[in-house]
């Protein structure tokens, strides 16, 4: 026995969400033959479509029955348009139907699912290529006719809603040979414009041959193309047109598209806050950071600054001025200390010094020191000068021994 099981009920979930969930399975056209025709009281239709192959449980609503141009009956050659859903009850697949047409029409139905496989084939209807319509636009690029009632619908479902976008409106035809040429340069136009923030393409309801212009090829990749998120609310909520499968998100109708469009509207307050707060934040941050930046420019304009320099240059001179004081006084100490044994021996060999001890000096009139007795003569005034002072006297010279000296010497 497996060691995972799941019930019947999940199992059916499991299918049904599959199924459901297939684009390729929504939307198709159904030829065949009716057969077991049941009309409940509730007026709903039940019936089963087949071919020589294979047949098909259908069911068609009753809002939807009231809306089409024939009943099935038993027997009766039609094509069928719905989605592929599962009946959970009864683990049944079945078409629910959402359109029936006599078997006339079925040459445009079948051009339409041939176009639809190809399409589809190409990629552009899958689910991984579609964005998610933005939040709470504010700029809303509609494709549409501005005669069409569908375009006042939507403008009056966005002016109650969101009375703060601005709308851009891309006039077109809706309907003729005419308009898909038209409704693709207004797609391209308002894609390319750079103006938008979300791009709507509506119309009314109206039968397969008056909505054919959203089944053309040229049309649908040029939806499929749009880098601007789309939305498609063509026809009234029974209609599938190609548009539907290659928008971003379809709509049931118009002003259901203007409804999604603007659900968040009511949230602006909340969306005002939080943006502010994100941008305090973001300003707070951005503050911080410039703080920081201004403070490290301050530091390395300190660092740099002639100031500093001068500063430097400042220290160096005291440090020079304290080298040179330093070396000065050295110098002047050195220098005294020669001078004063300088001076010492001066003073050891002055004149005076020996006049200290006794001895006198003796000059003539003229200044001259007198040297030798010879150089004086007898009365000549001379000045006599010993350790504390000088006087004069007057030479009185004598002869002895036949040389002449000076009295009293």
């Amino acid at each position: 026995m497996p060691e995972t099981t799941i019930t019947v009920s999940a199992l059916v979930m499991q299918i049904k969400t599959v199924l459901e969930g297939s684009l390729l399975l929504q939307g198709v056209s159904v030829e065949g033959e009716v057969s077991n025709v049941t009309r409940a009281a509730s007026g709903h239709w039940y019936f089963t479509l087949k071919d020589a192959g294979s047949q098909i449980r259908c069911v068609m609503w009753r809002g939807v029955a009231e809306r089409q141009p024939v009943n099935p009956e038993n027997g009766a050659s039609l094509v069928a348009v719905g989605d592929v859903t599962v009946y959970p009850q009864r683990g049944e697949m079945q078409l629910q139907v959402t359109g029936l047409h006599a078997l006339g029409v079925g040459d445009l139905y079948a051009r339409l699912e041939l176009l639809r496989l190809k399409l589809a084939a190409d990629g552009l209807f899958d689910v991984e290529r579609k964005q998610p319509l933005p939040a709470l636009p504010f700029r809303i690029g509609i494709v549409t006719s501005p005669d069409a009632a569908a375009f006042q619908d939507v403008l009056n479902v966005l002016r109650r809603r969101h009375p703060l976008a601005e709308i851009i409106l891309a006039p077109t035809l809706v309907q003729g040979v005419d308009a898909p040429p038209q409704i693709v340069r207004a797609l391209e136009s308002l894609d390319n414009s750079g103006q938008i923030d979300v791009l709507m393409i509506v119309r009314g309801g109206g039968s397969i041959e008056d909505l054919w212009a959203f089944n053309d090829e040229r049309v649908v990749r040029a939806l499929a193309a749009c880098i601007t998120p789309t939305i498609a609310g063509v026809g009234h909520e029974t209609d599938t047109t190609l548009v539907d499968y290659a928008a971003d998100v379809r709509a049931p109708t118009p002003s259901a598209a203007a409804e999604l469009v603007s659900t968040n509207a009511a949230l602006l307050p909340q969306f005002i806050a939080t943006y502010r707060g994100a941008l305090d934040s973001l300003l707070a941050d951005r503050i911080a950071s410039q703080r920081v930046q201004i403070d490290d420019a301050l530091r390395q304009l300190i660092y740099a600054s002639p100031l500093r320099k001068v500063d430097s240059a400042r220290q160096m001179v005291d440090t020079l001025s304290e080298r040179m004081t330093s070396r000065l006084t050295l110098r002047l100490s050195v220098a005294r200390e020669r001078t004063i044994a300088l001076v010492g021996n001066l003073e050891a060999a002055s004149p005076l010094a020996l006049l200290k001890r006794g001895y006198a000096l003796v000059r003539r009139a003229d200044g001259s020191t007198v040297r030798a007795v010879g150089q004086v003569s007898d009365g000549e005034l001379l000045s006599v000068q010993v350790h504390d002072g000088a006087f004069d006297v007057r030479a009185e010279l004598e002869k002895k021994n036949g040389q002449p000296r000076l009295a009293g010497f």
